[in-house]
């Protein structure tokens, strides 16, 4: 299996120019201080439909033909790739149909229906979603746009890794979340392609610790569906493309609980006035939580998005847990 290389990366880059947003890169002196260390944060919240997932799903229904297009395209995500690439789909002329579990934030179903996609419902604790997705594209026509395992969605989400490198250079570490594995395998291409000797980590919630196991083990570990607040890294397994990339580039996956989750959210959002999901929040979690030696380091976070209900956000900032 060939795995995207810093050019497929570059190319990306070429496509999403003027498309995707350039987000901004930030820092906290107070996080700094704490830790001994650098830290500079790639805030894809601020992407397009508010995550880094625009990246990829737009370079991949990019390069489809005018006929696929033309018939459609299908997805499944418990939210960001299905906006991803319901607004991607859109921008490109391409009808598209998400298979959304039916546990999705309702601002996440809401967003993605508002740009334009049809969305079916599933119990992901009950229906196989690949099997699902596979026999609605074989009966309407549709091209499946994967959440993560795919070329064009790893060398698209490596882009914003790129664009942190070019912003924030001579990095030590970069970190990113886990669920698939797009984001993190697409990170690992950028930042080993641009600097050999710098350190890639995964961070993943600790209910959903199939990235680690995987690493471990040296294949791919499937658990059952995992529970936990950061639903959009609650994957069962890791992609295998995703897998061979972590194999071949990511030097370590950490894992962080709910509580470290809703200390590092309470931070952004004390700190640094951010406003961050809960898959978004956990490489500042594992930071907080000392999960990885960064002191004296210059460290890249990709913040992977901002998508969260604000109910359920207020919710999680007056929880009490230890001081951030």
């Amino acid at each position: 299996m060939t795995i995207p290389s810093l050019a497929d990366v570059r190319t990306a880059a070429a496509t999403l120019a003027g498309v995707a947003h350039r987000t901004p890169v930030l820092t906290s002196a107070t996080l700094d201080e704490r830790l001994g260390a650098q830290v500079f944060f790639k805030c894809e919240q601020f992407q397009r439909m508010g995550a880094f997932k625009f990246r990829g799903a737009y370079n991949a229904i990019s390069q489809l033909t005018a006929a696929q297009r033309q018939a459609g395209v299908l997805t499944y995500s418990s939210g960001n790739h299905a906006q991803a690439t319901a607004l991607s789909a859109r921008l490109l002329g391409a009808p598209a149909l998400i298979l959304m579990p039916h546990d999705s934030a309702r601002a996440k179903v809401d967003a993605t229906r508002g740009y334009g996609a049809e969305v079916i419902f599933y119990d992901r604790f009950e229906v196989d979603r690949d099997e699902l997705g596979r026999r609605l594209c074989a009966e309407r026509g549709l091209t499946m746009i994967p959440p993560y395992d795919d070329p064009a969605i790893v060398a698209g989400q490596g882009t914003a890794a790129l664009e942190l490198l070019e912003d924030a250079p001579g990095l030590d570490i970069v970190i990113a979340s886990l669920g698939g594995g797009g984001l993190l395998s697409g990170t690992a291409v950028a930042a080993r392609g641009l600097l050999p000797d710098c350190r890639v980590v995964g961070v993943e919630p600790t209910a959903g610790d199939d990235g680690l196991q995987s690493l471990r083990a040296g294949r791919i570990v499937r658990i059952a569906p995992p529970r936990g607040l950061p639903e959009g890294a609650l994957a069962t397994h890791v992609g295998a493309l995703n897998f061979e990339v972590m194999r071949a580039l990511v030097d370590d996956v950490v894992t962080v609980d709910d509580d470290q989750i809703v200390a590092a959210l309470q931070f952004f959002a004390q700190r640094m006035k951010l406003v961050v999901e809960p898959t978004g929040a956990m490489p500042l979690a594992a930071l907080l939580a000392a999960r990885l030696p960064v002191r004296g380091k210059r460290v890249g976070v990709v913040i992977s998005g901002g998508n969260v209900d604000l109910a359920r956000l207020s919710t999680l900032l007056a929880m009490p847990v230890a001081a951030a």
